[in-house]
């Protein structure tokens, strides 16, 4: 932690240790204005957020023009985002007419310590079109701007522009957006009277984009990892690995996608542990430090209402009895009959958007399809390996198994599907997790293949599919895995 962090921490600390010992004879918020307009006298243009917003996007696409690119053209993504990141939309001082005030609604609450010195104000109370932040060199601003407190922004001298990947209100120095001075508070931001009720936009892993940021979201059926809560028993940004932010990898029950949660380690929840069960997330969309990762951050631990015990991955093994007396699938990588994964009919996509995939590797002689985030940069890595389809129609009885080997174990990235309506899109299909038990390693070496299963599999009918899902992210959740010896057998 830097000096300076420190500082502001303590600094917040004493202003809330203060605030609360002045007490108040009514039910205020410790707002220091209750104005539905600016000052009287003054002359004020009042535009909703959407309308700035579009209006940077409008004059960002002119500078793209202006450079001669293309914003549908692959080749010149790279040169648009750098002049994305570096755009910045200043608004002057009025020589004549009225000041510009910016209105929209706090969705952000500093209350626990998960945000600090920012604002972030949608432009809605519900089916929000546009989010930004906004930086301010003030602590404890929930006392000044609830959850749900409507604020107009003056936007003279301030600058529009993109901030750890998201869009960014503030002062300018040099090329970055600064923090607004605590002494322009009062004369920058505004408190209308109206009190709001947020109504958070209903989205879903598939639909993250830009457009969505800064925004009070609601995410449906999701979940912490097996690893996180089973197995590690892991708090929401409490461990001594956590530097800074705690990243906590949540998935969904319906699409099999993941996103990252975001907490600070100076929140007041950070030792909190993961709860087990699912539910549902609300909080803020946004992105991680670098501005390449879609990340959610909570304004509380109440905005995980996770109340449904039975997870989406406790997995499923048939009952009844299972049978090995003909082999109905099987496969071994072996050198004189495996050309390549996907010419021999197997599925390998990375679902993230990233490079990384599995790869046919060798020991010995042995031939196996290998995975690692290590060094990879790709953070989440998700990358599904997806068998031929297998028929059971004409057998009973069934059971899978395989070998796997785990090794520079750094937790347990990699779980076992199977469907029996593959879509042709491992994310949009409905998968079914195995109950298997996928082995550990030391951290510094291989473990050697050992066996999993035999999974009762008799359950299923028609064409399956079996499934291997690798969930990790470079560079902490790394472990390295090989699978050999692929086999459903049945009578």
């Amino acid at each position: 932690m830097t000096a300076t962090y420190f500082n502001k921490f303590i600094k917040k600390c004493l202003f809330v240790l203060v605030f609360a010992s002045c007490g108040s004879d009514d039910n205020s918020s410790g707002t220091s204005s209750n104005l539905e307009e600016p000052a009287p006298g003054e002359t004020a243009i009042i535009e909703r957020l959407d309308v700035t917003v579009n209006q940077w996007t409008n004059e960002f696409l002119g500078e793209v023009l202006d450079a001669g690119l293309d914003i549908d053209d692959p080749a010149d993504a790279i040169a648009i985002e750098e002049i994305r990141r570096s755009f910045r939309l200043g608004f002057e001082e009025p020589n004549s007419g009225g000041s510009r005030f910016l209105e929209g609604y706090v969705v952000s609450s500093d209350e626990s310590g998960n945000f600090f010195e920012e604002l972030i104000i949608q432009d809605t109370p519900e089916n929000p079109t546009a989010g930004i932040r906004v930086l301010i060199d003030v602590s404890a601003l929930h006392t000044f701007y609830e959850f749900g407190r409507k604020v107009l922004v003056r936007l003279d001298g301030l600058s529009l522009g993109i901030e750890n990947g998201v869009l960014t209100l503030g002062g300018l120095d040099g090329a970055r957006i600064r923090q607004i001075p605590a002494s322009q508070q009062d004369e920058i931001i505004e408190v209308s009277e109206e009190l709001a009720t947020i109504t958070p936009l209903e989205i879903t892993f598939d639909d993250f984009s830009n457009s969505l940021l800064n925004m009070f979201v609601k995410i449906s059926n999701v979940q912490f990892t097996s690893e996180a809560v089973l197995t590690d028993d892991l708090t929401f940004a409490g461990e001594p690995t956590d530097d800074i932010k705690g990243e906590r990898v949540l998935e969904s029950c319906s699409s099999g996608r993941s996103a990252i949660l975001s907490t600070n380690t100076l929140a007041d929840f950070n030792r909190l542990k993961l709860p087990p069960q699912r539910g549902s997330f609300e909080g803020i969309l946004s992105k991680n430090f670098s501005g390449d990762t879609f990340n959610l951050i909570l304004n509380d631990p109440t905005g995980l209402v996770f109340e449904i015990d039975e997870r989406c991955d406790d997995g499923i093994e048939c009952l009844g009895s299972s049978g090995d007396t003909t082999v109905i699938f099987e496969e071994g990588f072996s050198v004189t009959n495996f050309s390549s994964l996907i010419a021999e009919g197997w599925v390998n996509v990375n679902v993230g958007g990233g490079i990384e995939l599995f790869e046919i590797a060798s020991l010995a002689g042995n031939r196996y399809p290998k995975i690692s985030a290590f060094r990879t940069e790709e953070n989440p890595l998700e990358v599904w390996l997806v068998t031929p389809e297998i028929d059971l129609d004409g057998s009973t009885n069934e059971a899978f198994s395989c070998d796997i080997e785990a090794a520079f174990d750094d937790g347990l990235f990699l779980e076992i599907f199977i469907t029996d309506n593959f879509t042709g899109d491992g994310t949009t299909t409905e998968w079914k997790p195995l109950k298997a038990a996928i082995p550990r390693a030391p951290g510094g070496g291989f473990g050697g293949f050992e066996p999993v299963g035999p999974i009762n599999i008799s359950c299923f009918n028609g064409g399956v599919r079996i499934a291997f899902r690798y969930l990790g992210g470079d560079p902490e959740a790394t472990t390295r895995y090989h699978i050999d010896n692929v086999i459903v057998t049945g009578d």
